[in-house]
């Protein structure tokens, strides 16, 4: 059994206008693992996300899906995306049905599943997102937080090993994005490896289990958050700005408050238990 649910072995993709997205990038989620990927526009982490689904070939290199080599034909790459799902950051881009319901049950009807199996699983989706209320709506009635909620719900129903968020809180208020972050949190408590890119650098570094830092079209950094976040040379190569939370911890310790010894705080709960 792979340790790992998703692998890059020097991966590269270079578009049709010459585009050299992904440069010899090696890359290992662990399953089970909340993963975030960091990085400016243009690192590369789009390209990547789309190789895992299949909906890319490399141009060179090698995708791993269980332990085994993505091969490219109809069969494989079907039973790939059953297994790999991904949110997009533009959830417009992925609706298309004319209702909530009939868009969250396309994809399970389309892989041949019975009727009381789709609404099944179209019923546990719109509970797992708190979207009940919205079965029967018109898609282009939704807000845009009610359809980052359905686009989420379109691939639970699909029962993903693994669930691929590009920038989920992206133009969210602050509640909308809280409750997203939530669902992550329960999705991944049951067993689903959940993989999120984000340009929230505190999203990150509180909800994360491990963290990628990507800059031109390689990974230029991993590990905890704790660790990545203390690297002020790799933050800055990657032209990200460090958590809130890191700064006021280091300025504790500065004035004396808090232990040099003291571990991290991962929140602001914890921060305020320290401080306390």
């Amino acid at each position: 059994m792979a340790d790992y649910i998703l692998e890059a072995e020097n991966l590269n993709y270079r578009y049709p206008d010459g585009t050299h997205a992904l440069k010899n990038l090696c890359l290992k989620i662990p399953k089970g693992q909340k993963t975030a990927i960091l990085g400016s526009n243009g690192a590369g982490k789009s390209t990547l996300f789309l190789h895992f689904n299949g909906i890319l070939k490399p141009t060179a290199g090698t995708v791993r899906f269980n332990g085994k080599d993505v091969v490219y034909n109809k069969k494989q790459l079907l039973e790939l995306r059953k297994n790999v799902g991904i949110v997009f950051q533009d959830p417009d881009s992925q609706l298309f049905s004319a209702s909530v319901y009939q868009e969250i049950s396309f994809g399970p009807l389309n892989i041949g599943l019975t009727e009381k199996t789709v609404r099944e699983r179209v019923e546990q989706a719109m509970t797992a997102t708190g979207i009940n209320e919205l079965k029967d709506k018109p898609t282009h009635m939704l807000s845009y937080g009610q359809k980052k909620r359905v686009t989420i719900a379109d691939i639970l129903a699909m029962e993903p090993l693994a669930l691929i968020c590009d920038e989920p809180t992206a133009w969210l208020d602050p509640k909308h994005a809280k409750q997203t972050v939530r669902l992550f949190n329960e999705i991944s408590n049951n067993g689903t490896t959940v993989i999120l890119s984000t340009h929230d650098v505190d999203l990150a570094y509180s909800w994360a289990d491990y963290v990628f830092i990507m800059s031109d079209g390689r990974v230029i950094g991993e590990g905890t958050p704790d660790k990545v976040f203390s690297d002020d040379i790799l933050i800055r190569k990657a032209d990200l700005d460090r958590p809130w939370l890191v700064d006021v911890f280091e300025m504790l310790i500065k004035k004396g408050c808090l232990s040099v010894n003291t571990v991290l705080p991962r929140n602001k709960e914890e921060l305020f238990d320290l401080i306390q």
